[in-house]
Parts: structure tokens; C-alpha cells; sequence
């Protein structure tokens, strides 16, 4: 996004900008802000040749800058389509009869249009692989004499089971979809696959449903339906049922949900599930911005528990998430931790420890990359041997340290850097340019400046004494080199009245003004006089600026 704000400020001249106006100022304020720079670089008012060709191509692009904006049509254009809008090259975008609410409309319909035209070229693809890996040997290994003199008496770690599954979608038509879906299994050596096919139809905005039908060498056949419905604004529900079809019969299921909003971050659940593994189960999930806990309780024939988690999300540009589970059940008592963190743009590492009774110790890593899933869960021991819980804590956050520190921020700098480099190359010509013209602006200025400096020093009014723009630098970055350009005079040139307005927009566009520092954080610091005394104020690039304030003078002790 960085790249794109930086070419557009290059490319296209913000008439905003250029006149200093709010995006929303009224047509009186165009008008005087208009005026006012007409007089500032009217032709008729230069005799040298040179600045009187520089006075009319800035004369020029006010000119433009205010018929545009002073026009409803156009300005209503240029605000959603930019200059490109304006410049039509054998292509229409709306009728110029039309109002701006309904220029408006035309833009959110061929914006409609064109995302249904990607969705329907869009699979969605999906993916999973799974590797399982036994590594028991590293800390529960058998005695000497037991060994096997092949191993070499190095511990024995290998993959007993994998997982692969991979889904598409197709969407066939504005409320119909297709899903396409398959998997591979393998477990010590046998293994099966699956596919299925499900066609899902939105029946109104309420609600959806979908019918599946599946096949596989070790189950079977197997045809299912499933249906999904809001019932109010704070309920929905949904139900499913199937037929399974192998050697040892036909195994039907059946499983409804019902759910309730018990408040905005807040959902309870009810599930009721009949077939092989029939059991109910109620749950409660709170999701806050920070913050995401679940309770659930399940009572099953074969499988009931009781299970409690909390995951804590920070704040931060990584998305680091921290949490912790504790589930027991007839099966044992399992307790897990883990820790998660985005590593790129694309891509959230994550890393979670589960020790249970009888389950042991186990390490499982996931990778998520976009749409496709790596998972690789670690069985480290039967036991629960305190070795293998250290090693399993502390063993992925050092190996993850490391790789941050060797590989992902060298690597990442590197990037930025050269990003950065190629932006300034591809827009040094531009630059140049932009620089020409803010000199030729500020020789054009030279004289209202001395007129106007006279006015405010004959009533103690406001005098730029210093102003900076671009990229300042700080104690801890005392290494950085400053690029800051001088313009106190563009600015001298804007005071009326003792008062100096600036809007809510980047300072590139203003007369007299240029890009120092390409696709870097810019600001603008002055030093100014009012009533004899002084003042100083730092201010953002995209931040609105009034002066003179009493918050900005400089006490008599600094």
C-alpha cells in the first residue's frame, strides 16, 4: 500500500492539496483559496521571461485544480476515480448529466459487478497436510543390550502417520456452489482416501443447504444433507443428517445445533448428536478483541468430558496469541499450552505442548501459509517425563528466536530496503521535477512574502522564522542522515490574517512543497514568531495544522 500511496502522489496532483482546501469545503472556500493564488502567480505580475513561464504553468494547473472541484459532476468524479477519471480515452465512466449521489451509485454497481465477476473465477482452494512423527526413542529408549546394533546408537525418529486433504469450491451460479474435496491417509504403513462433492444452494438470506455425497475404499458410499438457518437476529440453527454405506451395514447419523448470542461477544451452544458415537454437548465461547474463552462440557457414550480453554491476544503488529487448555474425560486428563505469531504477511507459525495422562508428551507445530495448513504433531513420550516437557517448551522458542533473528529480520530488512530503493529509482525523474517546479513556486512567491512579512511585523503578527518538511531524525537513530527540505517561505506565503490553516492532508501538494524522502513517514516542524514571542510546533503530514496556539510558545527557561 505504501508503493501505491507513493505513485499516486507522483503521478496525480491532489487538487486538495494544491489549493489547501478540506476535502469538504464548501464552494466560497474554493473560491477564496482560487483567488488567492491567482494572484500569487498571475502571469501579468512577472517581466522576467523565465518566471513568467514558470507563473503560468502553475497558473495553469491551479486553474485546473479549481474547475474541477468547483464543478458538482466533476469533483464527484475525480473524488472516486482520481485524475484518470477525468481523462477519458475511448472509455466511458457515467453519464456527466448525472448527480454526484448517483455517480456514486454507478461506482458501487460496476464495483458489485466486477467482484461477483472474480468470485465466479475464484476455487478458493484449500489444504491440510499432516505428518505425524515418533520420536519417543530420543527419551524413553530401551537398554543397551536391547538395541538394535544396526541403529548405530543413534535414537530412532520416524513418520508413522500422514494426512493429506485438499478441497476447491466453484461456484456455479450467484447462490449455488460447488465443493470439490479429497484426502489421503496412511497410518504404520495402511492407509485409505476419500472424496466427496458438496453442493451447497443459499436459500435466502436466513439460511443455506446443502447436500453431500462421498466415496472411499475404506468406509463406503456415503450421502448426507445438511441445512442452516437464523431464526431470529440472536438465534440460529442448524441440522444434519447422513447414510454411510460399508461391509458391516448401513450406519445413518443425525446431529442438530441450536445457538444463542448471550450477548455481542458472547455464544452459546447445544449440539445433540445419534449414530456411532452418540453423545450431547453444550458449549460457551466468549470472543473479545483481546481476549477468547471457551467452555464445553460433553456427555457420550464412548467419549465424555468436561474442557476449559482461554487464549489471550496481544496487541501487537505479529498477532502474537498465548493460550492454555485443560480437558479431562473418560480418556485421561490432557493439559496444553501453546503460543501463535504471524511470521509474514501470509503466514502464522504456531506452536503448542500437550501433556496428558495416559497420552504422555507431545509437540504439535502448525503452519498456516494463506489457505493451505502444515501440521506436524510430535509424540515425544508415553510418560510424563519432566526432560521431554522442558525440551518441548523450551526447545521451539530458541529455535525460533534464532531463525527470527538470522533469517526472518535480516531477510525482511533486506526486502523493505530494497522496496524502498526501487521506489526512489522508479520516481527519481518525477522528483526532480517536482523539485524544479518548488523552486520556480518559491521565486514566484519572493515578493507577496516580503509584503506579507511587512503586514504581520507592523502589527506583531505571525512570522515563519524556520520551517522543515520530510524526515527528521531522532536521538536513538542518530546514525540516520536527515532529509528535510526549507519552506518557510511556501508557508510565509499562506499566512493571512496572523493565522496559518493547513488540512487534513499529506503537505506533498502544496506550492512550494516536494517529496524529500519517498515512501517514508514525513513531517513538518516550524519555528514561527507571534507577538513577540516564539513559538515551535512538530506536526504529522497527514495531520491538520492551526497556528498560532499558546500550547506551542517556548517558555523563557528552554
Amino acid at each position: 500500500m505504501a508503493a501505491t500511496a507513493v505513485e499516486d502522489d507522483l503521478d496525480n496532483q491532489d487538487y486538495y492539496s494544491l489549493l489547501n482546501v478540506r476535502r469538504e469545503a464548501t464552494s466560497e472556500e474554493l473560491k477564496s483559496s482560487y483567488r488567492r493564488l491567482c494572484m500569487l502567480y498571475h502571469p501579468d505580475k512577472h517581466r522576467d521571461p523565465e518566471l513568467k513561464r514558470q507563473a503560468e504553468q502553475l497558473f495553469n494547473l491551479v486553474h485546473q485544480a479549481y474547475e474541477v472541484l468547483s464543478d458538482p459532476q466533476s469533483r464527484a468524479i475525480y473524488d472516486i476515480y482520481g485524475k484518470r477519471g477525468l481523462e477519458v480515452e475511448g472509455w466511458e465512466v457515467v453519464e456527466r448529466k448525472r448527480t454526484p449521489a448517483e455517480i456514486r451509485e454507478e461506482f458501487v454497481r460496476l464495483q458489485r459487478e466486477r467482484d461477483e465477476r472474480r468470485l465466479q473465477q475464484r476455487t478458493n482452494p484449500k489444504g491440510t497436510i499432516s505428518v505425524g512423527v515418533d520420536a519417543t526413542d530420543l527419551f524413553d529408549r530401551y537398554e543397551e543390550d536391547f538395541e538394535d546394533a544396526s541403529s548405530g546408537g543413534f535414537p530412532q525418529v520416524e513418520i508413522n502417520k500422514m494426512h493429506i486433504s485438499q478441497s476447491i469450491e466453484a461456484p456455479l451460479t450467484a447462490k449455488d456452489t460447488a465443493v470439490l474435496s479429497g484426502s489421503l491417509s496412511t497410518h504404520n504403513g495402511s492407509g485409505g482416501g476419500s472424496i466427496s462433492l458438496v453442493l451447497r444452494r443459499v436459500t435466502s438470506i436466513k439460511g443455506w443447504g446443502e447436500v453431500e455425497f462421498g466415496a472411499g475404499d475404506m468406509q463406503g458410499p456415503l450421502f448426507g444433507m445438511k441445512v442452516f438457518r437464523n431464526l431470529t437476529p440472536r438465534c440460529f440453527a442448524s441440522a444434519q443428517c447422513g447414510v454411510q454405506f460399508s461391509s458391516r451395514g448401513v450406519r445413518p447419523s443425525v446431529t442438530t445445533l441450536f445457538a444463542r448470542h448471550l450477548d455481542n461477544n458472547t455464544v452459546g451452544y447445544l449440539q445433540w448428536r445419534w449414530g456411532t458415537q452418540s453423545s450431547m454437548n453444550t458449549s460457551i465461547v466468549r470472543d473479545t478483541k483481546s481476549s477468547h474463552f471457551t467452555f464445553a462440557l460433553q456427555l457420550g457414550v464412548l467419549h465424555s468430558f468436561v474442557m476449559m480453554s482461554y487464549q489471550y491476544k496481544f496487541q501487537d503488529e505479529d498477532q502474537t496469541k498465548v493460550k492454555g487448555t485443560v480437558k479431562s474425560g473418560f480418556f485421561g486428563t490432557v493439559v496444553e499450552y501453546g503460543v501463535e505469531r504471524k511470521i509474514s504477511q501470509h503466514s502464522i507459525l504456531g506452536a503448542t505442548v500437550s501433556i496428558g495422562v495416559p497420552q504422555g508428551v507431545s509437540l504439535k507445530l502448525k503452519l498456516n501459509r494463506a489457505s493451505q495448513t502444515y501440521f506436524f504433531p510430535i509424540h515425544l513420550t508415553d510418560q510424563l517425563l519432566p526432560s521431554a516437557v522442558f525440551y518441548a517448551t523450551v526447545g521451539p522458542l530458541v529455535f525460533y528466536l534464532a531463525i527470527q533473528r538470522l533469517i526472518i529480520w535480516p531477510y525482511t530488512r533486506a526486502q523493505k530496503e530494497q522496496d524502498l530503493e526501487k521506489q526512489r529509482e522508479s520516481a527519481a525523474l518525477d522528483i526532480n521535477r517536482k523539485k524544479q517546479e518548488a523552486e520556480s513556486a518559491i521565486l514566484l512567491m519572493q515578493e507577496s512574502v516580503r509584503r506579507i512579512i511587512e503586514a504581520e511585523e507592523s502589527k506583531m503578527g505571525l512570522i515563519i522564522l524556520n520551517a522543515w518538511y520530510g524526515k527528521f531524525v531522532t536521538n536513538n537513530r542518530r546514525q540516520e542522515r536527515a532529509k528535510v527540505i526549507d519552506v518557510t517561505v511556501p508557508l510565509q506565503c499562506l499566512v493571512k490574517d496572523s493565522k496559518l490553516i493547513l488540512t487534513e492532508a499529506s503537505k506533498v501538494g502544496l506550492p512550494g512543497f516536494y517529496d524529500p524522502c519517498v515512501g517514508e513517514e514525513k513531517s513538518l516542524k516550524l519555528l514561527y514568531q507571534f507577538r513577540g514571542l516564539m513559538h515551535q510546533v512538530l506536526s504529522g503530514d497527514m495531520e491538520p495544522l492551526r497556528i498560532p496556539k499558546q500550547s506551542h510558545r517556548i517558555s523563557t527557561d528552554a
